[in-house]
């Protein structure tokens, strides 16, 4: 690919992210106008004794009594010098609260990512090379199963049977209750992070198992694989070969573009397992009417997705020529 060629690639990338952050920040702000939500009363809270005259000033200083086509560009002015605004639940700047809660979710989200990567594409696998045989369709409809149930629903049978009934794990937060952080060792630390990975990496790797096991039968059905196993290769040959070059790309692809289901399953499993996390954030902004985290909040998870689809895009256009090609006749 030329320099030219890469330039092009890149500035398209950047319109279309301008473009997704602009429509993301209408969309949100105009939802957030429309709805019930006082931010005035919930920075007030259960304070008493506060007068019409200072909510007035509480909200003029804010810029509440402007319309709303001029908050809007105040605050994306705002946003442009990077100041997201301050939290009303935590009294501190927005993108410090993100920067914070995004660490602890980092740890989680990836262990849950690499799980299930690495369980959906082996099950794949042995369905795909069992096609049509009993485990198979075992395997089948578990996953099938496990696609229609909800995560929260999993992350609480998780906690009635492994800390409940067995005991095998903490019931929730990260860290052991009541020991100052500089105590905690790591293992306790992946001790706590254990079963809410597990119950988030249930939300996609079914869906990666399946997937796989579909490309690997078209594989295995097809004429260059006959024609290897009339050379007298074996099952397992025929996969090491031809099968797993050929699935391996489309099952990366589709890891890399369940970012977003993701960062969605963390707000319901961060919530079960009480985990101190982004998720958590998200639904303590929601429901305690906190704007201007509720809004930081919504463009960084647009941010995330974007650059899971991204490294898709890329990680397809280096490793496969062809659409390496029709990437570079498109543009």
């Amino acid at each position: 690919m030329s320099g030219k060629r890469i330039w092009k690639n890149v500035g398209r990338y950047a319109l279309r992210f301008v473009t997704l952050l602009i429509a993301i920040s209408i969309v949100s702000f105009v939802l957030v106008s429309l709805s019930p939500v006082d931010p005035v009363q919930q920075y007030v809270g259960a304070v008493p004794n506060v007068s019409m005259e200072q909510r007035e000033k509480i909200a003029e200083y804010w810029g509440l009594d402007k319309p709303p086509l001029e908050r809007f560009f105040l605050w994306a002015g705002s946003i442009l010098h990077g100041d997201f605004g301050t939290s009303l639940i935590y009294r501190r700047p927005v993108l410090d609260i993100i920067g914070e809660k995004f660490l602890a979710s980092l740890a989680l989200m990836l262990t849950a990512w690499a799980f299930s990567g690495i369980l959906g594409f082996t099950i794949g696998c042995i369905m795909g090379n069992l096609h049509g045989k009993w485990p198979d369709k075992i395997l089948k409809k578990l996953c099938l199963t496990m696609c229609s149930i909800p995560t929260f629903w999993i992350g609480i049978v998780f906690l009635m049977l492994f800390s409940v009934q067995l005991g095998w794990f903490p019931m929730g937060m990260s860290v052991p209750k009541g020991l100052p952080a500089d105590q905690v060792t790591i293992w306790q630390r992946i001790h706590h992070l254990i079963l809410p990975a597990l119950t988030l990496s249930f939300l996609s790797f079914a869906n990666i198992a399946l997937h796989t096991r579909e490309k690997l039968v078209d594989v295995l059905e097809s004429d260059y694989v006959l024609f290897a196993r009339a050379r007298g290769e074996s099952r397992f040959q025929v996969l090491r070969r031809h099968g797993l070059r050929n699935i391996l790309l489309p099952a990366v692809t589709m890891q890399f573009g369940s970012f977003s289901e993701l960062f969605g399953g963390s707000v319901l499993a961060e919530n079960v397992f009480s985990y101190p996390g982004l998720g958590a954030a998200a639904a303590a902004a929601g429901m305690g009417s906190d704007i201007p985290l509720l809004l930081g909040i919504t463009l960084f998870s647009a941010v995330f997705v974007f650059v899971g689809n991204l490294l898709a895009n890329i990680i397809c256009s280096i490793a496969d020529p062809q659409i390496r090609e029709g990437f570079d006749h498109e543009t």
